[in-house]
């Protein structure tokens, strides 16, 4: 039998690098702006979102780097990529706990245009990345999770900011900012689970 890589698969490589260096791209790209925007507002949801775009860039870099690395390398990575899952649960944990004494509702009409600028750039990351989430195992698994979860948290940001308009309340940014670190958390398990076995198939 031929070692010979098939030209269908040097094709699907390459497309998974293409596909994660733009997600990579997009998601440090907005990083930058919901940031800015979350800084601007004090608001505890943006600033757990932000971060969890820097971290979504990261991971993406980190696959792109990893591509054609062993099962075993993999799994390894993935396994790292769970513990990087947790950062920003623990930075919105952090900042969360910050605006619990004296907490301020944030513009809720920024709240909302920023949450909807980021379910775009999610959505479309999760859609670019669902064709991909099985080629390299835990790692992909990773990015796509990140990007779907990531969606998920941006229909509760939007959420967020409706309501903040209707009450003036700053509970609702606080409440869905925990939410997003919860979620986080389990996606870094999912994660984990999936590095484990695919290094258990590889031993």
């Amino acid at each position: 039998m031929s070692d010979e890589i098939e030209p269908a698969e040097l094709a699907a490589d390459d497309g998974l690098r293409r596909t994660v260096g733009l997600v990579a791209a997009l998601n440090l790209g907005y990083f930058g702006v919901e940031f800015a925007v979350a800084t601007a507002i004090g608001s505890v949801a943006l600033f757990a979102d932000s971060v969890d775009f820097l971290e979504d860039a990261s991971v993406n870099l980190l696959i792109l780097l990893a591509l054609g690395w062993s099962a075993r390398s993999r799994s390894q990575l993935g396994m790292a990529l769970a513990a990087i899952l947790l950062i920003p649960g623990l930075a919105t944990l952090w900042t969360a706990w910050s605006n619990f004494g004296a907490p301020v509702a944030p513009s809720s009409s920024a709240l909302t245009l920023a949450g909807a600028g980021a379910l775009a750039v999610n959505v479309t990351c999760a859609l670019m990345l669902a064709g991909f989430r099985a080629a390299q195992g835990s790692l992909t698994k990773a990015a796509f999770l990140s990007a779907r979860n990531d969606a998920l948290a941006n229909v509760a940001i939007i959420g967020a900011g409706l309501a903040t308009a209707a009450t003036s309340s700053p509970w609702p940014d606080l409440i869905v900012g925990l939410g997003i670190a919860a979620m986080n958390a389990d996606a870094a398990r999912e994660v984990f689970e999936a590095a484990r076995a695919e290094g258990r198939v590889a031993a």
